[in-house]
């Protein structure tokens, strides 16, 4: 694997490519996209740049690498946000110039579905932040979250150290993009129980890698962008699951393919993060989504016993589908704190 590097970063006033690699939602949903993009143009000082697949449903894989190809070549943009994600971003994989975007290293924000052009670019030896999309992060309404915004703004504009703050509440009941009313207050946020420490008795430090876990999964199955086991020795594995809300039992299956591909074995530390636990299609209850939660919880733990027992996790970071979010760095360094009970990451 080629040594992470970090792309040189923004700075106020620069333009920044916002695209669509999974999906063109940005066209059916206007209303948290054009606030995103009011965002990042008067709250972080960046001119947004949007390209033709932005807004545009059902481009083909064709379509969206050549927006990422324009993106990263283009001398006058100083890094790439996208809209959002999707579940079909794997198809644009084969697609990508290797060349061109090793030559042209650019800062790319995205999470859920672009944990496929994370990693893509994270074997380019290019460093990525996992978060940040214009419609959900930079657009959520009311207004950012103080956590999203103060790990966003550091991901962007700073280098080096930066720990992760635990929320005090979080949100996990979504609002219609479709309703004005929507955009009129911020979400309901209830309290947020605190990091979760499974066997957090010693100090970690490595290059991150990892993403949405569904998304992990079809990279596995397609045997794209995932290299030989023994490549991530000593990496801190992050994970977190989508509103798509996998079951316990999916969760360990994927973990189980995993651990008997041995992959999990390679990882002294794994950050979980806070399971999405409530969708449109399953609107649990507050006693539901507790339980939703410890099932997870159950599921990694058990998988962890069975493939990597001396694995230190840390369960309900704010990280991927979560209200806050905090921003993680693929292939950055990654510092976990077992007896300080502290997670550093290097933007």
């Amino acid at each position: 694997m080629t040594p992470p590097r970090y792309p040189a970063k923004p700075r106020p006033g620069d333009r920044v490519a916002v695209v669509s690699p999974s999906s063109g939602l940005p066209g059916l949903f206007p209303r948290p996209h054009e606030l995103g993009l009011r965002r990042i143009r008067e709250d972080f000082g960046l001119e947004p740049v949007e390209y033709p697949a932005t807004r545009k449903m059902n481009a083909t894989p064709e379509e969206r690498a050549a927006d990422l190809h324009a993106a990263f070549a283009d001398p006058e943009i100083k890094a790439v946000i996208a809209s959002i994600g999707g579940d079909d971003q794997l198809t644009v994989l084969p697609h990508l110039d290797r060349e061109l975007l090793r030559d042209h290293p650019k800062p790319f924000f995205g999470h859920s579905d672009n944990t496929n052009l994370l990693l893509f670019l994270r074997n380019l030896g290019i460093v990525g932040y996992y978060g940040g999309s214009v419609m959900v992060h930079f657009g959520r309404p009311g207004a950012l979250h103080p956590l999203t915004a103060a790990s966003l703004r550091a991901a962007l504009f700073a280098s080096g150290p930066y720990e992760l703050a635990r929320a005090a509440a979080s949100g996990d009941i979504d609002r219609p993009w479709d309703d004005p009313l929507t955009f009129a207050s911020e979400p309901p946020m209830e309290p947020a129980a605190g990091w979760s420490w499974h066997r957090g008795d010693r100090v970690v430090e490595g290059p991150g890698w990892g993403g949405c876990l569904e998304t992990l999964s079809g990279l596995l199955a397609a045997d794209r962008e995932v290299l030989p086991p023994k490549t991530y020795a000593g990496h801190v594995l992050f994970l977190e699951t989508s509103e798509e809300l996998p079951g316990a039992d999916e969760v360990y299956r994927i973990l189980r393919a995993m651990g008997e591909r041995g992959l999990l074995r390679q990882f002294p530390a794994l950050l979980m993060g806070r399971a999405k636990s409530w969708s449109f299609g399953e609107p649990l209850t507050a006693p539901e989504r507790a339980r939703f939660r410890e099932r997870q919880r159950t599921a990694v733990l058990r998988a962890l016993e069975r493939y990597a027992p001396e694995t230190m996790a840390v369960f309900d970071i704010d990280l991927g589908h979560t209200d806050p979010q905090v921003v993680i760095p693929v292939g950055g360094r990654i510092r976990v704190d077992g007896p300080g009970r502290r997670v550093t990451v290097t933007y």
